[in-house]
Order: structure tokens, then C-alpha cells, then sequence
């Protein structure tokens, strides 16, 4: 019995179970009430429709169930920033769908609702991905109207989307199954075909009391923009639905008769299973954050025959470059080794960190990968680039340029898994969000900051307690040791995976053993999208 292995394994199934917990009640939505309140008008929920599209039996991956989590408490919270997003498969052809939340402000829009719904419409575009609409929204949320409506990244830029995926040959298909008003009500009129549920749906550019407060026109809703004023006289939607489940079976159809795509050619096998056991995982991966492991073992678990041929294995060791496979697709994997190694000049080699050698093996790897198109995987579990005199006067800035540098041009499609540490420059080198992965997501393990709790309560402190100073306050040892632990718990709860995860700084926080589901995923979508670009690191410093 290793008992070391057992106190990470039960440290880390509790946090998976914590996991799950978080997840049944985001999937509440407003809650039960809400949810029955939307049944009783004949309307499933959001989730339930979703549900009803795809194929039964299909996998499928939530992206962003955790926006909007701990956020606008005071107007009430926000869960799933009020939209459900999931790819998966209709009639066997992977989509994305894009569902508001009628249960949570009546599917009104919050800032965070207009990030999320930019990002499902961003892997729609990088990957040439057919997107579905399922339209159930009360429109921007009046009270935060000004951090939603007028900025390049807010609620216009939906409409602007979809213009240019049109443009671009992806398909759109809505449904319209509840309110759709005012600038909302673009979305699904610029979709390629709209569908609109009769009585319970409705769609117009301002409802009836709007309407007579402008105009002094008195009229109900259901004559201003119900269905069969749109199906019959306006000509504004394609199809009428009786409720909520035929409008769903007109997507299948519509679906059922697109025709194949243009192919990237990702190579592609039949898929085999890791040999060692995925469930290890668990064991693996260290209760604490400063710990040493072997992040081979880690990969050995995640890729196809736990098989893998590593690239310049002997050199900059605390950067792992290997080929492998995932679920059948070819990839690249660039890891962070997490134990101290010992280079061939006899130097000890801290694990998580980047040196010189390392950055410079993995800027060649990802141009060989680029170059022979293969995706990229990264596995993240960095604290930073190496520090001090001697990495500095062997140009540790330089090296770490290169590494981004590649990264930054690559065109080949990305992947991140954040395991642990995501800190500081670190995050970057490694394919952070602001570097374009394709799919980025944490396990519930993962830390996400400029740097560690400790190292930074460390320094907030010292700044804090010269203030203090300053005003005349005398600092115990007592009153230092409180100051920290305030500050240690304040950032560390901005370290949380689920702290990134409500801002969309990641796209979900995973169980460890769906990692290969959801790079399958990503590859089969990223393989609709041909590279249209040439690999180019233009000028680097050498």
C-alpha cells in the first residue's frame, strides 16, 4: 500500500465530488421554482431542450457552466451567466448550441451573458462549426445596460458575428421558443432559417407597452409578433412550430440534410485505451500545490496505449515534448515536468519551472509539430520562468520570447489542460487563454494567478504593513500574522479554478478522467476548419 497515493487519492476524489456538487446546482438554473414555472407555460428548460436536439447516447461538453459564478449577488446572481452552451451531435454532425436560460432573469442578458455567448460564437468560427440558437431571452438587463450595449466586445458584436459566419458558409439555425426583443431579436432573422413556436414564443423590435408608450398604438403581443404574424404576414420567420419539441425536431431535420465539410486531414486512427489506468489520476497528482510528481505518469494516462515518443528527451528536461495520440488523433504534447531533474552539466533543475533549455526545446517542438500539422496539447503545471543572475546573463527573457513567439503563430490548433500551478509568465509560455487555445479548461486541482498565495501575500503584506506604519499603527507579531492570513485568504480565493472558470478565463472546470472527451472533442471539431495560413515566427531573437 502506498499511503502517500491514497491521501492524494481521496484529496482528489473530494474535490471531484465537490465538483459535482457545483455542477447539480448550477444545472438548477433559478431554481425549481422557476423551472416549474417555465413547465406549466408547456416550455422545457433550457438544458432540457439542449437535451431533446442532441443525438441520445452522444457525448457532448458543457462549455462555461460556471460563468457567471459568485457574481451579481446583489441583483441576484447569475448561474451559467444565464446561457447553456454544449457541443456536441445532431443527426451525428457535431454543432454548438447556444441556449438562454428563461429560468434565471428571464433569460435577460448580464455582461458576462455577452461574453459567453461571443465565445460559443468564437469556436463556431475557428472551427467552422454549425451553430444553433435556441432564443428564449427578455433582452439586455436593464440595470447593468451600460457594461453590456455600447463596447466593441458587448451585445452588438453578436449581430456582427453573425453576419460574417454567414459570410463565411457556417451554418446558423434559431429558434425562436420565448421572448425575443429589441437588438435580440437580429440573432435569429440573421440566422440562415428561423423557427418560431406559436403562442408561446413572440419576436419584435419593442413589445406592446412600448409600443403605446411611442406611438399610442394599443396591441398585444401575440398580434405584434406571435407567430403567425411572422409566418404569414411579415415573412420574418421560416417555420411554425406547435411547441417546443416540434420546433426541436425541425433543427434535427434541417440538420439531418447538411452536407459534409471541407476537411483539415488531422491524422486520425482507430482509438485505444490508455494501458495504464485513468482512475490514478487521482492518486498521482499531489494534495499540495509545492509537491514533486512525475507528469510522465500523468501522460501515461491520458494518451492512446499510454504510449508516447519523446522529443529531445535529454535536453531541457523540465519541459516534456512528446508525440501521441488521443483518442485516435495525432498530437503534440508539451508538458510541464513537475520533479526535479538534473541537466548533462550536472545542475539540479526545479520542476514547474521554465529554463533556457527548455524554452528552447519547446519553440522547436512546436514548429516541428506546425510543420508536420499536428495539434498541440498543454498540459499545464508551471510556476514561471527561472529567475536570477545566471538565467538572466544566459538570456532567459530572450528564450522565453522564442517560446511565445512560436506559440503566438502557431496554426495548428491548441489545447490547455491547467492540472496545477498556472502562474505569472508561465501561464502565457504555456498556452494561457490570451494565446487562443481552441479549448482551454482546469481540473478542479488547478491554481490560476500571478503567482502563488504564499509568495503573493507575502508581498502584499510588506506593503500593507508600510501603510500602516506610515499612519503610526504598531504592527505586532500577532497583528502581522492576522494581516497575512486576511490577504492569503482573500487571493486565494481568486486562485480557484471556479474563480477563473465564472469569468471565462477557462472554459470548464473537468473531471481528470475527461480529459481525453474533451480533446477528442475539440480535434473533431478543429479538423472542419482547413489551416488557411502559413506557419511564420517572423522575426526572433536568436
Amino acid at each position: 500500500m502506498d499511503l502517500n497515493f491514497n491521501i492524494n487519492e481521496d484529496y482528489n476524489k473530494l474535490l471531484v465530488t465537490d465538483l459535482n456538487k457545483r455542477l447539480a446546482q448550477v444545472k438548477l438554473g433559478g431554481g425549481k421554482a422557476k423551472i416549474e414555472k417555465e413547465h406549466a407555460k408547456g416550455k422545457l428548460t433550457a438544458r432540457e431542450r439542449i437535451d431533446y436536439l442532441l443525438d441520445s447516447k452522444s457525448k457532448s461538453i458543457e462549455v462555461g457552466a460556471f460563468v457567471g459564478d459568485g457574481m451579481y449577488e446583489a441583483h441576484g446572481g447569475c448561474p451559467s451567466g444565464g446561457v447553456v452552451v454544449k457541443i456536441g451531435y445532431i443527426k451525428g454532425k457535431q454543432c454548438i448550441v447556444v441556449a438562454n436560460d428563461a429560468t434565471v432573469k428571464a433569460g435577460a442578458w448580464f455582461p458576462i451573458t455577452a461574453k459567453k455567448n461571443l465565445r460559443a460564437q468564437e469556436i463556431a468560427i475557428e472551427n467552422k462549426l454549425p451553430i444553433i440558437y435556441l432564443v428564449d431571452s427578455a433582452g439586455v438587463y436593464l440595470p447593468m445596460q451600460d457594461e453590456i450595449f455600447p463596447d466593441k466586445e458587448h451585445f452588438g458584436r453578436i449581430f456582427r458575428n453573425n453576419a460574417q459566419m454567414s459570410s463565411l458558409g457556417i451554418t446558423q439555425i434559431s429558434a425562436i421558443m420565448g421572448s425575443c426583443v429589441a437588438g435580440g431579436a437580429y440573432l435569429p432573422v440573421m440566422s440562415d432559417e428561423a423557427i418560431i413556436v406559436d403562442k408561446t414564443a413572440s419576436i419584435f423590435l419593442a413589445g406592446s407597452y412600448l409600443v403605446k408608450a411611442a406611438i399610442g398604438e394599443t396591441i398585444d403581443n401575440e398580434t405584434l409578433g406571435g407567430a403567425t404574424t411572422h409566418c404569414e404576414i411579415s415573412g420574418v420567420t421560416d417555420y411554425k412550430a406547435k411547441d417546443d419539441a416540434d420546433a426541436l425536431d425541425k433543427v434535427k431535420s434541417i440538420m439531418d440534410k447538411i452536407g459534409d465539410f471541407e476537411k483539415a486531414g488531422y491524422s486520425k486512427v482507430a482509438a485505444k485505451k490508455p494501458i495504464s489506468d485513468p482512475k490514478e489520476l487521482y492518486g498521482i497528482l499531489p494534495k499540495s500545490r509545492a509537491d514533486q510528481y512525475d507528469m510522465f505518469e500523468i501522460i501515461k494516462r491520458l494518451v492512446d496505449g499510454s504510449e508516447f515518443e519523446e522529443y529531445k528527451a535529454d535536453y531541457g528536461k523540465t519541459i516534456i515534448t512528446a508525440y501521441a495520440r488521443i483518442e485516435g488523433w495525432a498530437v503534440g504534447i508539451v508538458a510541464n515536468q513537475r520533479k526535479l531533474v538534473k541537466n548533462a552539466k550536472g545542475e539540479m533543475q526545479f520542476g514547474g519551472v521554465i529554463y533556457n533549455d527548455s524554452a528552447d526545446k519547446a519553440t522547436r517542438f512546436m514548429a516541428n509539430c506546425n510543420q508536420k500539422k499536428i495539434p498541440l496539447v498543454f498540459l499545464q503545471d508551471v510556476t514561471g520562468f527561472m529567475v536570477g543572475s545566471k538565467s538572466e546573463h544566459s538570456g532567459i527573457i530572450k528564450d522565453g520570447a522564442k517560446m511565445v513567439n512560436a506559440l503566438s503563430n502557431s496554426v495548428v490548433p491548441k489545447f490547455t489542460i491547467i492540472i496545477g500551478n498556472s502562474y505569472g509568465a508561465g501561464n502565457y509560455a504555456m498556452c494561457g487563454k490570451a494565446y487562443d487555445p481552441r479549448l482551454i479548461v482546469a481540473w478542479p486541482s488547478a491554481a490560476l494567478a500571478v503567482m502563488s498565495g504564499n509568495s503573493a501575500a507575502k508581498v502584499l503584506l510588506q506593503i500593507e504593513t508600510a501603510s500602516l506604519k506610515k499612519k503610526g499603527e504598531t504592527i505586532t507579531p500577532e497583528k502581522e500574522a492576522e494581516l497575512f492570513d486576511e490577504i492569503k485568504s482573500r487571493y486565494d480565493a481568486q486562485v480557484s479554478p471556479y474563480y477563473a472558470a465564472s469569468r471565462l478565463w477557462t472554459d470548464a472546470v473537468i473531471n481528470p478522467t475527461d480529459t481525453r472527451d474533451w480533446i477528442r472533442m475539440g480535434i473533431e471539431a478543429a479538423n472542419h476548419a482547413p489551416i488557411e495560413k502559413a506557419f511564420n515566427m517572423g522575426v526572433i531573437q536568436v
